[in-house]
């Protein structure tokens, strides 16, 4: 099936009242599972390569083109996209890939410096028909935007999405980045504020630590695309250190990377369910 585009997968989901599932790739593995478990479901599905994963690959060609090839040949419309990007080379060289989406971080910038340079991405972006995200909140270290804490105001967000063109916003709403136990407390009043206050599709970072019953909560608050990584990365891992323990012998890593891609995939089948069940339940 021919790759198709992030805002394609996103504004779908969001007609429909359901939420669009971003999944992040570390390895060839993770993309693979992903693709294996929207084909389950049933639904499209977004991948996503963070500048964190290019950078331990090397560069971002090695594992982006590696994704690019996997999208292609799923059975369902599969989207690649450039997730917390910070560096304008690393967002170029995404666009010449084949990218079709990238989320520039400016975040860590004062506010007029990150309109500005989330701006000048906007305008190179839009020229090559690429969709872009951003991210507007305070930072502090790895949770940036989205410590538990930190809540994104509807006015600034507005005044934001006008000056910046962006096509979808990143919103600090309570959920923080690598959670590993899913008790992250939302503010579903303020998502449903945002939401009026923007009218473009609301992105929740820090997904992971969010349960089930909150997230459709969150999609039917107002959230559209749902990024997941660390959820994945603990299945994963759970899944290689059981078949080792279990066969302590195993040198062969396809014998616990296999097991591992399956437990990944089961895992994302099961959260495009939660993110596109029935409208009226999500509202309740």
């Amino acid at each position: 099936m021919p790759l198709t585009t992030t805002g394609s997968v996103v504004l779908g989901a969001r007609e429909g009242n359901a939420g669009a599932g971003a999944f992040n790739v570390i390895q060839i593995e993770h993309a693979q599972a992903i693709v294996a478990g929207a084909e389950a479901a049933g639904r499209p599905v977004i991948l996503q390569i963070s500048e964190n994963t290019a950078r331990y690959h090397g560069s971002l060609e090695p594992i982006g083109l590696a994704t690019l090839a996997i999208a292609r040949r799923a059975t369902v419309p599969v989207a690649v996209h450039l997730d917390h990007a910070e560096s304008p080379a690393l967002v170029r060289e995404a666009v010449e890939l084949g990218f079709h989406s990238v989320m520039f971080d400016a975040s860590r910038l004062p506010y007029e410096e990150n309109v500005a340079a989330t701006r000048e991405m906007t305008d190179f972006c839009h020229r090559h028909d690429v969709w872009v995200e951003a991210e507007l909140g305070e930072v502090g270290g790895k949770d940036g935007a989205h410590a538990p804490g930190v809540r994104t105001d509807p006015d600034e967000a507005r005044a934001f999405v006008a000056a910046t063109a962006v096509d979808a916003l990143a919103v600090a709403v309570g959920s923080s980045h690598a959670m590993v136990t899913r008790d992250a407390v939302l503010d579903f009043a303020l998502i449903g504020r945002l939401r009026e206050a923007v009218r473009l599709p609301l992105v929740l970072h820090g997904s992971s630590g969010v349960g089930d019953t909150d997230l459709a909560r969150a999609v039917g608050a107002g959230m559209t695309k749902v990024n997941v990584s660390t959820h994945l990365n603990k299945a994963f891992t759970r899944a290689v250190r059981d078949r080792l323990e279990e066969r302590p012998g195993t040198v062969d890593p396809r014998r616990y990377l296999g097991p591992a891609r399956d437990a990944v995939a089961r895992e994302v089948t099961h959260l495009l369910g939660v993110l596109t069940a029935d409208a009226e339940l999500i509202r309740t």
